[in-house]
């Protein structure tokens, strides 16, 4: 599997933000050095992570300025990406939202209604693509999109909802993204935009063919098919027999336990019969699907929710390999809800302080590379566990690493695999590795990984001054 080296004689700060553009060379310095700090200390507040007041300063300047964004921080990280995209002929692009919490820090400026009304929580939202190779590596974020519900907007019914056009509803924000993938795209890179059922939208599945892209959702709604006679989408698959089984890594969340399960698989093809819709807007098309039922047929007596998933996807299935290509796909949709989880309680963005919601999302931009590359380190052991380790730490972090560890002055001949140092920086995080532990988990390696950034930056400035230490002898 093609791996993009990120170690080099450049930070990886300077590496991954080399063409930021925030029309201030100051600010595009600063940029760097700035998450530079936070890559170091990814736990900690800004003050703790900058040390000097100066730095502090700088960094608190550096989030209110009218010429930074969001947008502008996050383009030099999504141009790499898109570089680490020419490796593969195809990528899948995964979608979802997640809201940031601010309701402990009333005084924040600028916040709107997060989850249910009578909660009276406030924060904001945040649509985020990042783009997996089909293997599940995360190459990178390809965009993010913040947005804010108005405090006190009553909430719209149903027959209101239905009267809007796409482009007046907050899920046009996948639609939008799914056109920002293509427009990155590289040449001859295909992609499959996966999305969970908040992504079941017809519009969605309309352009994505229209476009002549892969898209794979998770249905939500049991559409009406325009076949003859009329039937369902549920009843249709459901009546079609088992091709095969298949077992599938359940990634586990604050709602499942990580387990594994055995599932049957259904498919069929079918066409949706299109939404109606009001007189004053464009009617949508007849789409030819294939469905894709997944269904744990004898679950855990003790499981609440047995896994049953039926899929979506405008690309070819014809086989049983097909089916089994798709549903690795559509696992492969965890790793988005992985990187929200190390952005959250890894980089612990929601205890941010900071005085307004444009400087939070600025803040929030720069801490989702310092996440990225923490959620990219955890699978590259993985997916590649036998390349050297200077594909993933820089020579003063792997050095550190070793030194430490062995307690000894002496490198090895060669550097270390990517497999050893991970389980390394776990066990500065608290991994014991025991036979029964299994790989290293993201927790214990954002754990491990402030301490290495400590190891190393102490060995950097030993390497540094021992000329004027031998001097002195």
């Amino acid at each position: 599997m093609p791996v993009q080296l990120l170690a080099s004689e450049q930070s990886w700060a300077e590496a991954e933000f080399a063409s930021v553009a925030l029309n201030d060379v100051r600010l595009d310095r600063r940029c760097q050095i700035i998450a530079e700090a936070f890559a170091q200390h990814p736990t900690m507040p800004i003050t703790q992570a900058c040390e000097a007041w100066a730095d502090t300063k700088a960094a608190y300047h550096f989030m209110a300025n009218r010429k930074v964004a969001p947008a502008k921080i996050l383009a030099p990280h999504s141009q790499r990406t898109v570089e680490r995209l020419k490796a593969h002929s195809l990528i899948l692009a995964v979608q979802d939202t997640t809201f940031f919490n601010y309701t402990a820090h009333p005084q924040v400026e600028g916040l709107g209604e997060i989850g249910k009304k009578d909660q009276h929580q406030r924060g904001f939202g945040m649509h985020t693509t990042l783009a997996l190779s089909p293997e599940g590596l995360p190459l990178g974020v390809l965009n993010e999109a913040f947005f804010t519900r108005p405090i006190g907007e009553p909430a719209h019914t149903p027959q209101e909802v239905h009267k809007l056009p796409i482009e007046d509803k907050e899920s046009y924000r996948w639609l939008e993204a799914l056109e920002h993938t293509l427009a990155c795209l590289p040449e001859r890179v295909q992609a499959v935009t996966i999305c969970d059922r908040e992504g079941d939208i017809y519009e969605l599945l309309a352009l994505a063919n229209q476009r002549q892209t892969g898209l794979l959702v998770r249905a939500k709604v049991n559409r009406c098919l325009a076949e003859k006679p009329l039937q369902h989408l549920w009843d249709k698959v459901e009546h079609r027999r088992r091709v095969g089984e298949l077992t599938v890594e359940i990634t586990g969340n604050q709602k499942r336990l990580s387990r594994q399960a055995t599932v049957s698989l259904r498919f069929c093809s079918v066409t949706l019969k299109p939404p109606a819709r009001p007189a004053d807007q464009p009617k949508l098309p007849p789409l030819p699907l294939t469905a894709i039922l997944v269904r744990e047929e004898h679950p855990p007596a003790d499981l609440e929710e047995p896994i049953e998933w039926l899929l979506l996807t405008n690309t070819p299935v014809a086989t049983l390999a097909d089916v089994e290509r798709v549903v690795g796909w559509y696992c492969c949709r965890w790793q988005i809800e992985n990187f929200h989880k190390v952005l959250k309680s890894g980089c612990t963005v929601e205890a941010c302080r900071l005085q307004t919601a444009d400087r939070l999302q600025n803040y929030i931009a720069v801490m989702s590379v310092v996440a990225w590359r923490l959620h990219w380190l955890t699978y590259m052991n993985r997916l590649a566990p036998t390349q050297p380790c200077t594909v993933v730490l820089a020579p003063p972090e792997w050095q550190a690493l070793y030194l430490h560890i062995h307690k000894t002055t002496a490198f090895p001949k060669k550097p270390p695999t990517v497999h050893q140092v991970v389980r390394w920086i776990a066990q500065l995080g608290g991994f014991l590795g025991r036979k029964a532990d299994g790989e290293p988990g993201i927790t214990v390696l954002w754990r491990g990984w402030q301490r290495l950034q400590d190891l190393a930056a102490t060995w950097e400035l030993i390497v540094k001054e021992q000329p004027k230490l031998m001097g002195n002898r």
